[in-house]
């Protein structure tokens, strides 16, 4: 039996790196200990977010583990091609690992199996038993048959160029691509001049993308742009739940005495798929409570993942619009339309904070897609809202 901890975190992804960073600013002393199954903390991931979509505090605090800002990012659809103001950021999961390795120090294991996560103790594979006044499991996302989930899948890779791209911000959305039966765009973030990372995205019906259909995509778009590929740095891929309906209260059960965070908590931008603004949100929370016992933790994260459902009601219909309503695709319309808007409302839209007028605004006016179908997908009264059950 090893010594009692104050707090155990199980998995070193978004969430959970960023409740032990903000921990470690707030409160240095608190005994705490991060448990990672993989060789280091991070996996193999880019996580971006809009300067606006945190609070001044929290982008300096997240300043350190910024690897790259951009002033500006572009969209391109059919019908729109549109440069939008605003910082956009990306952290590595090099720059992460690297920073919570420094902070941590012995306090975060690597290559740590664990067999059984209880509120108060961890087993590891090779039997070892860890205690604490509370366990957050941040594992990742939870398949559940309460929550009606699409999908963000896609394949990014990150290439260094003979020659550079000339590119000043990254494009977020380049929706002129072949949609290949579904909501498609391609997504590029210029790294330095000779380098990018660019990722075929598609916004599917469940969570598997036909991964070398992706690289060839990518390889046909890096062509068409006239980027001549030199050598290949890494490639990553992935799955982001794109919520479209659900009973959360439900979804909470299983682990109503555990607290979690992150993906498996259901702390995600119902939309996007984005989760770090709502981790950074957390982890002040967690920062200025702790230390607590596990039901009190447990609890406060409940009440905070209670509150962001809620708060996402109105993206969870548009999601509902996007991925049943009209043709797979025109499809592009809904986001083409909505990219048309005030710059303003599209960065209250990321950050999660719209307001009663700004909603209105996205729902005036004629429907990119069918009336009769997007009414019924707001009403949750299409058969295929079955499909994804």
């Amino acid at each position: 039996m090893s010594r009692p901890w104050d707090l155990i975190l199980v998995g070193a992804g978004l969430a959970n790196g960023l409740i032990a960073w903000r921990l470690k600013q707030r409160q240095p002393d608190l005994a705490m200990l991060m448990l990672e199954a993989g060789p280091h903390a991070g996996g193999n991931h880019t996580w971006s977010f809009h300067g606006s979509d945190l609070t001044p505090d929290q982008r300096d605090w997240l300043a350190p583990l910024v690897a790259h800002r951009w002033s500006g990012y572009d969209v391109r659809f059919p019908g729109l091609t549109r440069t939008l103001p605003g910082d956009y950021l990306s952290i590595t999961s090099e720059r992460f690992a690297a920073a919570l390795a420094d902070t941590l120090g012995d306090d975060l294991r690597t290559n740590a199996s664990v067999e059984d996560v209880s509120p108060c103790s961890v087993t590891l594979a090779d039997g070892e038993r860890l205690e604490a006044r509370a366990v957050v499991d941040g594992r990742g996302y939870r398949p559940s048959p309460h929550l009606t989930i699409g999908f963000q899948a896609f394949v990014g890779q990150q290439w260094r160029l003979a020659m550079p791209h000339g590119l000043v911000r990254p494009t977020l959305m380049d929706a002129t691509v072949d949609q290949q039966g579904g909501y498609r765009f391609v997504y590029t973030l210029p790294l330095s001049p000779t380098e990018l990372l660019i990722e075929d995205t598609h916004y599917v019906d469940s969570a598997g993308l036909d991964t070398d259909r992706a690289r060839a995509n990518l390889a046909r778009y890096a062509e068409a742009q006239g980027w001549q590929r030199q050598a290949l740095v890494r490639e990553e891929q992935g799955s982001l739940p794109i919520t479209l309906a659900g009973d959360f209260d439900a979804f909470q059960a299983p682990l109503a005495s555990q607290p979690t965070s992150g993906l498996r908590a259901g702390l995600f931008h119902a939309t996007t798929g984005y989760s770090l603004p709502a981790a950074a949100a957390l982890a002040d929370r967690i920062a200025e409570r702790m230390p607590l016992e596990a039901p009190a933790l447990s609890a406060l994260i409940h009440r905070f993942a209670d509150a962001q459902w809620r708060e996402q009601r109105f993206f969870r219909m548009l999601n509902r619009m996007l991925f049943l309503a009209g043709q797979p695709d025109e499809r592009f319309r809904v986001m083409q339309r909505f990219y048309g808007l005030d710059a303003g409302l599209i960065a209250r839209f990321y950050a999660g904070q719209l307001k009663r007028a700004d909603k209105l605004r996205i729902l005036v006016g004629k429907p990119p897609v069918p009336v009769v179908e997007a009414a019924r997908a707001v009403l949750k009264r299409t058969p295929r809202l079955d499909d994804f059950r």
